[in-house]
């Protein structure tokens, strides 16, 4: 297309039987967009499947920009994570460190591209400022539908190249046994973007606050624009191709209200129909979510055509909602949904409990990094972004595994963030931890419940045992569970997980109790489970 207001370029690659494998069973129609006036250009891809070609595994989708070496080396991916970044040749003459994205550099910094990841949720402008800081270059996605796996999921945002990275897709933080997958014959169509490439400037000797305040300006606007009436394609649906959706959100735990609570700060979503949280691990459809208020209340808008199921997760209580009806969203429809009621899941009275419950383990024990692997950047906040913490727990737990005490400890200060592998001569070996608690009474012929909620889980294995820690079998057993490699990776979270473990009061005593969290598995350094919050209910009153 080309007018004396707008030109946009078409770059195709189209997949053909002939290609014998050489090329994915896709095709990709990648355009570039710019508009008279405006101080950038758009982006945004088509990709197709046609009905009966061979099926593929898609696991990493993402636009990747280079800015000149020589001119840009102060990034900023947020207000309190910028910094001037090292040089490619400094990592190239560094030491590679336990994987090959983690660099010790001559300075004795560590730069790793996943200590710039960042959830979905919060990607809002990043991007790269020239050396005098007269010059900015930034990327600007103002809405996330083509992203996979919902507002939680961690993507690669800039770092060291200089590189900026758009990713749409990508299995890091969730595993690779969640790339999209598509069966032989299976036809498919997405959209990814529009996002903006967006150049700003200031005269003179520069100010680069000033251009960061700018180019987040910028991306307000670009909110208020979307969707774009301009994209060329007809694929792109314009705002009377789409539909919105309201009600409000309450929970009901009796133990913490007699009244309903509303649902304040309720992540609320449609996705693809599927089981409640299966949004988690959902990527070949588009996603829409919004943030409830205070009053529980929420509106989703610009919902393309289609069929959903509403999901929601509510800050301070565990589990997932799913709405039971399917949501059809039409051109122009404004569904009003009413009251929708989150039975948050619960058998009795809290006796005690470790941790918040917001899907993160970031409350916990984060220990200060070995101080050969420091990035100055995460020295005063986001410590977990730090290189090397799955060593500092054999460290700091020489003789033993943690111990904690209900009575007397504070999981900000004694509960470790992750438990993962030590190391032992050349081989790794899993750990057992305890939680120690008393009870002055116990209902023998009743069913007490541990709620264990995980923030994350790379190749572990979760075995519960109660007051007996040399028993055979387990009380329970997860399995192997969980590939998101989130230790390694500095993410405090990856894929959440709640595990219902019902303990007879048969196996309690009145007095001293312990719980024993064994994590068994000793694959790597990497291996391990970070929790997001545990809790023990006691029976039932009225049972």
């Amino acid at each position: 297309m080309r007018t004396k207001e707008q030109v946009e370029l078409s770059f195709t690659r189209m997949w053909h039987p002939s290609t014998n494998g050489t090329i994915a069973p896709v095709n990709i129609d990648k355009r570039f967009l710019m508009l008279r006036g405006s101080s950038g250009f758009y982006s945004y891809a088509i990709y197709k499947r046609l009905k009966g070609w061979p099926g593929f595994q898609l696991f990493n989708n993402r636009m990747v920009f280079k800015p000149n070496p020589d001119k840009f080396h102060y990034m900023i991916i947020s207000g309190n994570r910028q910094r001037e970044m090292p040089l490619q040749q400094d990592r190239e003459r560094g030491h590679k460190l336990a994987y090959e994205e983690a660099v010790l550099l001559p300075n004795g910094e560590v730069d790793d591209k996943y200590q710039y990841s960042m959830d979905a949720k919060d990607i809002r402008v990043h991007g790269w400022i020239s050396t005098d800081s007269t010059v900015g270059f930034w990327q600007i996605l103002p809405s996330s539908e083509s992203r996979s796996f919902g507002p939680l999921k961690q993507f690669l945002t800039s770092h060291t190249g200089p590189i900026s990275i758009n990713t749409f897709h990508s299995t890091h933080y969730v595993g690779e046994n969640f790339g999209m997958n598509f069966k032989d014959g299976e036809a498919w169509k997405k959209i990814f973007g529009p996002f903006f490439v967006y150049v700003n400037s200031v005269p003179g000797k520069g100010d680069r606050q000033m251009l960061w305040r700018d180019a987040n300006r910028q991306f307000m606007n670009e909110v208020k624009s979307w969707p774009y009436k301009f994209p060329a394609s007809k694929d792109f649906a314009r705002s009377n191709k789409r539909g919105s959706i309201s009600g409000r959100l309450i929970v009901k735990d009796r133990y913490v209200s007699r009244a309903g609570i509303a649902a304040k700060g309720a992540y609320v979503g449609l996705a693809k129909p599927g089981r409640a949280g299966s949004w988690q691990t959902e990527c070949k459809g588009y996603q829409f979510w919004t943030v409830a208020n205070e009053g529980g209340n929420f509106s989703i808008k610009n919902v393309l055509i289609g069929n959903y199921n509403l999901y929601a997760w509510i800050p301070g209580f565990i589990g997932d909602f799913k709405y039971h009806a399917a949501i059809r969203i039409t051109a122009g429809s404004a569904k009003q949904i009413g009251n929708l009621v989150y039975k948050a899941p619960r058998n009795g009275p809290t006796l005690w409990e470790i941790g918040i419950p917001d899907r993160s383990a970031a409350e916990f024990y984060i220990p200060n990094p070995n101080p050969k692997y420091i990035n100055k950047l995460y020295v005063k906040h986001d410590r977990f972004r730090q290189y090397g913490l799955w060593e500092r727990y054999a460290e700091l737990h020489r003789k033993r595994d943690l111990v904690y005490e209900v009575w007397a400890n504070n999981y900000r200060k004694d509960w470790y963030f992750a438990q993962n592998t030590r190391k032992k001569g050349n081989k790794y070996e899993g750990s057992t931890w305890q939680i120690q608690f008393k009870l002055e009474g116990v209902v023998k012929k009743a069913t007490y419940k541990l709620r264990v909620a995980v923030a994350a889980a790379h190749g572990a294995e979760l075995q519960v045992r109660v007051n007996s820690r040399s028993a055979r079998r387990p009380l329970f057993s997860s399995g192997s569970v969980g590939r998101e490699n989130a230790i390694a990776r500095h993410g405090i979270h990856g894929v959440y997980k709640l595990f219902n473990v019902d303990v007879p009061g048969k196996v309690l005593r009145k007095g001293n109790n312990t719980i024993y969290l064994s994590q068994p598995r000793k694959l790597d350094a990497f291996t391990g489970i970070m929790y997001d919050y545990l809790r023990f209910e006691g029976p039932d009153p009225n049972s």
